[in-house]
């Protein structure tokens, strides 16, 4: 495919610049370097190539990124309910314990006095 070196375009608004930069950023003018680097046969065909590639990365770029964000949040969260989990069982330790010390001063008192503290 030979180039049309003829073709004039007429210059972009302000707006329309922005937009280019905002979709395509530095890829776009990345994509055209390596039209005029490699010198396909058919550059237009080359380019569409590039940028279907390019944006099929990104996507797996941004899933991969997005997998990374949960899979630290699933993590995080799952150290909360570690934490919330040990927390727990402490506290029934020391539950346990303070019931334990209860029923062992209780016995201690009901011996000493003489009753019994579960009469039959």
């Amino acid at each position: 495919l030979d180039c049309d070196p003829v073709l004039v375009f007429p210059k972009p608004a302000r707006m329309e610049t922005n937009y280019l930069k905002r979709c395509f950023g530095n890829h776009l003018a990345q994509a055209l370097a390596e039209v005029a680097m490699v010198q396909p046969s058919d550059p237009i065909e080359y380019l569409a190539h590039w940028l279907y590639h390019y944006r099929k990365m990104a996507k797996a770029k941004e899933k991969d990124r997005q997998e990374k964000i949960q899979l630290q949040r699933e993590y995080e969260n799952s150290l909360k309910e570690t934490r919330m989990a040990e927390m727990l069982k402490q506290e029934e330790r020391e539950i346990q314990q303070q019931c334990e010390k209860y029923h062992h001063q209780l016995g201690r008192r009901n011996s000493a006095v003489g009753t019994n503290p579960h009469p039959m």
